[in-house]
């Protein structure tokens, strides 16, 4: 009948598909909304914790500085919200300053702080990305502050340094392995009612294994994994992961993998 073709349920390409997403608690929800639309059911296991740093002194004491730079880097969503939420509670952020970054999340978050002269990749997001665009190609006499987390890598900083640049680094907050309990999802995975894994760090795929132990990592050798970058791809390879899937950045990119390969 006409009227029941009008009365259908919408597509769902990932109906009853369960899909592991391994993102910070305070990142995970805008793809887990995603998969749950498409029909899929969303398994939360963070595999990185996002702390306070425990001395933000540092923090504090760029307050009043931070109008001696010319660019302030934001790592990622986390960088924005623990540094300006600090930041901004001691000075209105300097009109002069320009704000780069390197993906649409750290975008948004830069622009609920007022922050919109942003320079960011608009295709892959990433460091290299990011280096790659005009603006930042020569830095001479230009001071830089970067904000990031403990660690992480130094191809940013350096090759900024190497363009001409002075670089400082503030760590606004800490990431470390969570205290997880892995056996409900090591459960999952023996009974094969886990469809596919979503990773996106390097750090949070090398987590993910530690938490698993070696019985989780021989069940995840055939289980699809979903990752937005090359380099964690070529990680998982490394780590001996056997189904692994490239998808294009960002959630977008993840739910258009997850739906190609599933639908």
């Amino acid at each position: 009948m006409p009227g029941d073709a009008l009365r259908r349920e919408p597509l769902r390409p990932l109906n009853g598909k369960r899909i592991v997403v391994t993102r910070p608690a305070e990142q995970a929800e805008p793809l887990v909304t995603a998969i749950e639309n498409a029909g899929g059911i969303a398994v939360r296991f963070p595999v990185l914790a996002i702390n306070d740093v425990e001395d933000t002194r540092p923090l504090y004491g760029i307050a009043g500085q931070i109008d001696q730079y010319d660019l302030a880097v934001f790592v990622s969503p986390n960088a924005v919200r623990k540094a300006l939420d600090i930041l901004t509670a001691q000075r209105p952020w300097p009109a002069k300053l320009r704000a780069a970054t390197v993906g649409k999340s750290s975008e948004r978050e830069l622009a609920r702080y007022g922050i919109t002269d942003i320079i960011a990749p608009t295709s892959r997001f990433d460091s290299e990305a990011l280096l790659e665009l005009p603006e930042l190609q020569t830095l001479n006499d230009q001071r830089v502050i970067i904000f990031r987390g403990n660690g992480g890598r130094e191809l940013l900083g350096n090759t900024l340094k190497e363009r001409g640049a002075s670089v400082d680094y503030v760590a606004c907050y800490h990431r470390s392995l969570p205290q997880a309990d892995a056996t409900p999802l090591l459960k999952l995975l023996e009974k094969n009612h886990l469809d596919a894994f979503v990773i996106t760090s390097s750090e949070g795929l090398r987590n993910l294994l530690t938490l698993l132990g070696e019985t989780g990592i021989r069940l995840l050798k055939q289980t699809p994994m979903f990752m937005p970058h090359a380099r964690i791809a070529e990680e998982a390879h490394k780590l001996g992961l056997q189904c692994v899937v490239l998808t294009a950045p960002g959630d977008a990119g993840l739910l258009a993998g997850l739906t190609e390969y599933f639908f």
